[in-house]
Parts: structure tokens; sequence; C-alpha cells
């Protein structure tokens, strides 16, 4: 019975089963040949209601999905052109860090290339740009603000790891802080590199005028106070993560559709049904997640795999870098919501035995999955931009591998270097 259960879930996983049902038959299939009642499965389902900081989640995601179909993108270059252009490159730069804040402020990197590409590409080849440069920065940069709140992957990171209650206790606003420094090293290698790469004054500046960044400011006014209160009431204190949600949802709600009025009154329940959406996916892979990791706990699967990891691996810096090897592939085959809600659950554990602490772990971990958007040969950005772009996969490939190498030398730095992540932990 339990034999001809593991080949019906295996064969409907390479049919193409959706990810939650073979969760969901696996955790059935482990409890019942544990004589454990199924009625288990049900309550890892309602713990998962039960979790305050989850009420972050839907809200931060319609937030993201409003401001996707305003203008926020045209305004956010606008105003960061105007204050970064003059630089070398400053173009480059004030593409990386627009799609940082976009990806973080909307959670989903896809969007990010498809918004912002429209406006950066021609930007960047008429400043005098390669047309494979500007692919690969608008291709690789697309993922780069998973790191930064409120970027909801690394709320449910957060989510997961508090659930699971294994090493050092931290808080979400603990995540927040410690994905800021990893985040600007990789800015500023980036951004290092580019100014290597176009050495020599190749590329014009664009002269700064305070006309320009006056009225950038004007034309964003009512989006810039966005980021400050967020961050502002998260880090005071004055905020939970699902008030700052809450409050975060309702004023993007009032700055689009009544302030620019570029969302109409009519088109949003439409936004909520599709942000809705996603957040139901998610939330339903992330119950059966949970409960399918109650079984693995049950079964002592991580332990096992921590005694079997430290047979042929004894350090943290060796796990760390099998780790490493092991993410940045499952980021080019996996969306990153099922790579967190499958793969957590195993390797916190493991790595909690080595002592990696689990804000570290985290940030690791989605450092990892923005490379593996665009890693070869099945990295999601890269299918989107070549459908956006109407670009062959194979230029894409030429176009972002330099961007990848110098991210990977961050991701040493990142992995290597807790403090990065942890100089604020006592």
């Amino acid at each position: 019975m339990i034999w001809f259960g593991i080949i019906v879930l295996v064969v409907a996983a390479v049919a193409g089963a959706p990810l939650f049902s073979v969760l969901l038959g696996a955790a059935l299939l482990g409890f019942y040949s544990a004589d454990i009642d199924l009625a288990i499965v049900a309550i890892e389902l309602y713990r998962i209601v039960d979790t305050p900081l989850l009420v972050a989640l839907p809200l931060f995601t319609f937030s993201g999905y409003l401001l996707s179909e305003a203008n926020t993108s045209k305004r956010l270059v606008n105003l960061v052109q105007s204050m970064f252009g003059f630089l070398p490159s400053g173009l480059a730069v004030v593409g990386f860090v627009a799609c940082a804040v976009f990806t973080a402020l909307t959670g989903a990197s896809g969007v990010t290339i498809v918004a912002l590409g429209a406006l950066l590409l021609p930007a960047l080849k008429e400043a005098g740009f390669s047309e494979r440069y500007s692919l690969g920065l608008v291709t690789s940069s697309g993922s780069l603000g998973l790191l930064l709140v409120p970027s909801v992957p690394l709320i449910l990171y957060g989510v997961i790891a508090q659930q699971l209650d294994v090493g050092e206790p931290f808080t979400i606003v603990d995540l927040f802080i410690a994905g800021i420094g990893p985040l600007l090293l990789m800015l500023g290698l980036l951004t290092a590199w580019t100014l290597w790469k176009h050495r020599g004054g190749v590329i014009p500046r664009i002269p700064f005028k305070r006309s320009n960044v006056w009225q950038a400011i004007k034309d964003a006014r009512w989006e810039l106070p966005l980021p400050f209160v967020v961050l502002g009431g998260v880090f005071s204190g004055f905020f939970a993560v699902s008030e700052a949600a809450a409050v975060t949802a309702f004023y993007v709600l009032i700055v689009e559709v009544f302030l620019y009025r570029e969302v109409s009154l009519r088109k949003v329940p439409e936004v909520m049904v599709e942000s809705m959406v996603m957040v139901g996916g998610i939330l339903l892979i992330l119950g059966i997640a949970l409960a399918f990791t109650n079984f693995l706990v049950d079964a002592e699967v991580p332990q096992q795999l921590f005694e079997l990891m430290q047979t042929y691996i004894s350090s943290p810096l060796g796990f760390l870098l099998l780790l490493n090897v092991l993410l940045l592939a499952l980021g080019a085959i996996l969306d990153i919501y099922s790579a967190i809600v499958i793969m957590v659950p195993l390797l916190l554990p493991v790595a909690a035995g080595y002592g990696i602490h689990p804000v570290h772990l985290g940030i690791v971990f989605l450092a990892n999955m923005q490379i593996g958007y665009f890693t070869p040969p099945v990295g999601m950005n890269l299918f989107i931009a070549s459908y956006r772009f109407h670009k062959p996969l194979l230029e894409l490939y030429a176009a972002t591998w330099p961007f990848m190498v110098v991210l990977l030398v961050a991701l040493g730095f990142i992995t290597y270097v807790p403090a990065l992540s942890l100089w604020f932990i006592q």
C-alpha cells in the first residue's frame, strides 16, 4: 500500500501535478505509515492561520500589485536618474537602485523586468551602453530587491523559520536589518564593476539640475513617504510588521486611486483578486508544507540528514559551500516561494546543527535565489526577459554571465562573512 502510494506520487509529480497536491500526498502517506491520525494535516492548516505575522503577506502583496498597475516605475526611475545620473555610468547605477527598490515594493522579480525594462533598456542604449550590457543589467537586476523590506519572500522565510523554532531566536525586524548590508554590497560591487568596464569616459553623463530633482520629487511626492512609513514605523517599534502592512496597503490605495488616479476604483477589485490568488497559492502550499515538515521532524529526517552530512562535512564552511551549490541549482528550477516552503524546513535544523544563525541562513538563502533567477539554462528571469524583449535565450545567457560572476563574488562575502548580516546581533 505504501509503495503504491509512493509510485502514484512520483508519477503525479513527473506529470506536472500542482506542488501543494504532491506535498499533501506525501504528508498524508507519511502520517499514515506512522499510524498517526490524518487529522493532524487539518490541524496544521489551521495553525498557519493563527500566525499574526502572516497578515503582512496579503497586505504587502496587494500593495505591490497596486504599485505595479500605476506609473510608480516611471516616477521611480526619473527620481533616481535626476539624483544620480550625473555620476560616471550614472544611468546604470539608476538601473540597479530602481530595480532593487521596485522589486522590494512589488515582491516579484518578473514584474520588475516587465515594468522597468520598457523604461531602462531604451534609455541605457541611448546613453551609449551596449545592447548586451543593457540586457544583462535589466535581466539580472530584476531580483536584487529580495533582501530589502518589505520583500514578501523575506517575510515568508521569517514565518517558516519562526514556526520551526530551531536555532537562535530572532524577530522579523532582525531579518529586515540583516538584508541591508548584503544588498548594499551587491549594489556596490555591481557599480564598481560597471565603472571599471566603462572607464575612460565613453558614457556621457547626465548634467545635474536642481530643477529636474525638484520636478521628480514633486511627481513622486505621494509615494516618497512610503519607505519611511514602513521602515520608520517598524524599526522605531511604533508599528508591528502586520500593522505596517495594513498602513502600507491603505496608504497605497489612497495614493494610487484617489491622488494619482492611475488605478480606477473599478480596477481595484480586479487587482485584489489577482493578488489574493497568488497569496492563496502561497498559503495553501505553506500550510501543507508545515504539515509535511511535522512528519519529517517526527521521523527525525533532519537529524538523520545532519548525521549523514557530518560524516562527510565537519565544518560550517564546508556545509555553506555545499548549500550554495544546492540553492543556486534550486533557484534556477523552482520559483522562490516553492523553494522556501520545501527547503527551509529541511535546511534550517541542519544549519542550526552546524551553529549557523537562522538570520544568516535566511540571507544566504535569498541571496542564492536572487542569482538563481537568471542562472542558465532555466532561470525564470531569462525566460521573462526573452519574451519581453524578443531576444533568444543564448543571447541573454551571454549578457547575464558577467553580472552573475560579480554577484557570486558578493555571495561569497555574504556566506563566509556572517558579520555582514549579523553585525547588530550581540
